[in-house]
């Protein structure tokens, strides 16, 4: 191999473009890989139903947002990639939907850490007496 110091600057830059493509085919091709390890696992082990267990904790407006059990269950019954190629336009609403859904549960979970943070401001104890306590609502 001729030193870099010897090589032309054009061979360089060849060099350099040859592998920087084959750089973003083997990123793609470990994308699909992991996408498809992600669905292997969520099809054999799958995520439990969104908002059933913070239906009470969730604003109105954000519990709303949730999306169905079966609209969800349809991403990962599906098995034919060339069918998911004309689901894109669903696939992509339901994940603004998700997104949208996600962002609500967030600003709740703020919401209620706020309130955690300024009832134990105003009583540092409690939290030992909680201790002793049984979680539960309250």
């Amino acid at each position: 191999m001729t030193p870099p110091v010897q090589q032309r600057v054009s061979d360089l830059r060849l060099d350099r473009r040859a592998l920087r493509a084959e750089h973003a085919r083997v990123t793609w091709w470990r994308r699909l890989v992991r996408a498809r390890l992600d669905l292997a696992v969520a099809q054999a082990v799958r995520p439990h139903t969104l908002g059933e267990d913070v239906a009470f904790q969730l604003p109105l407006e954000v519990g709303i947002d949730v999306p169905r059990p079966a609209a969800l269950a349809a991403v990962l019954a599906s098995t034919d990639p060339g069918a998911d190629v004309g689901r894109l336009d669903e696939l992509r609403a339901l994940d603004e939907q998700l997104s949208t859904y996600a962002d609500g549960v967030e600003a709740a979970l703020v919401r209620a850490t706020d309130r955690l943070i300024a009832r134990l401001a105003v009583d540092p104890g409690v939290v030992v007496t909680g201790l002793r306590d049984s979680l539960g609502r309250g």
